[in-house]
């Protein structure tokens, strides 16, 4: 079965590296145009350069914006459309892992927390909305963590704003049906990403990155750290018409360790 987005175009925020770069990549790779979002734009151009070294033809578009503000998001969304055409798939994929004990958790933490992964999710559907309502046809994820199902001690903000992200997913795939919009959500596990690499660099056990890697697996059954190339492949699966009769869902990409289905 081939997998194919020609034709698409797709707006991906936290484009730059980890996860989304996996995402711009697979899509790319699949036919989509991707305008790729991000704060950095020395890294956004990087990014761009390289993925449009690797794939000939590759239609990608690198956008600096703050989508963590109403002005970022705005901004990404005007000027996805401006360099690629209207926008048929919206990956909400920013976001940082930010998590300690409640009372410790300030007003300051919680609203940027909202902000950049709940709020730029809200802001970013209602841009691209109107145009996949015309066109009849159009795909959103939310990238959330398993936390959002099974929130554990110490786990705020982030547990919080992804639980939100989950049920934004629900009513928008509600509303979004009769139209012709379909809208999931991915649920992050362990992946190796630039997240990570940050861990293993702050980690005082002196562990090289394969024995942390193998520490960090211990307590997911398949017994080690996914990759961001199959977090990607599932996304492209679900922007598919392949895909086309799967909207509503939150889907577990951890190897088994969440315990909730």
């Amino acid at each position: 079965m081939q997998i194919r987005l020609d034709g698409r175009t797709a707006l991906i925020t936290g484009g730059s590296k980890g996860l989304g770069r996996a995402m711009a990549e697979a899509f790319v790779d699949s036919g989509a145009a991707v305008a790729i979002v991000a704060r950095r734009p020395a890294e956004l151009e990087k990014t761009k350069a390289e993925i449009t070294a690797r794939y000939q033809g590759a239609r990608i578009a690198a956008i600096p914006a703050d989508v963590s503000t109403a002005e970022g998001c705005a901004r990404a969304a005007t000027e996805a459309a401006a360099a690629l055409g209207p926008i048929d798939i919206l990956v909400n994929n920013a976001g940082t892992s930010q998590r300690g004990p409640f009372m410790q958790v300030d007003d300051a933490l919680w609203q940027a927390d909202l902000d950049l992964k709940l709020f730029a999710a809200i802001r970013l559907t209602r841009a691209v909305w109107p145009g996949m309502k015309e066109r009849g046809w159009g795909r959103v994820i939310n990238v959330l963590n398993i936390g959002a199902k099974a929130p554990a001690g110490g786990g705020a903000p982030t547990a919080v704003s992804r639980a939100a992200g989950m049920a934004l997913t629900k009513v928008l795939s509600h509303e979004g049906a009769p139209l012709g919009i379909l809208v999931n959500a991915m649920l992050v596990g362990i992946i190796e990403s630039d997240q990570w690499v940050r861990r293993h660099a702050t980690d005082p056990r002196g562990l090289t990155w394969e024995e942390w890697k193998m520490d960090a697996a211990k307590g997911v059954p398949l017994g080690r750290l996914g990759k961001a190339e199959e977090f990607a492949a599932l996304a492209t699966f679900l922007c598919s018409d392949q895909g086309g009769y799967i909207t509503g869902t939150a889907i577990n990409v951890d190897g088994g360790r969440s315990p909730v289905v």
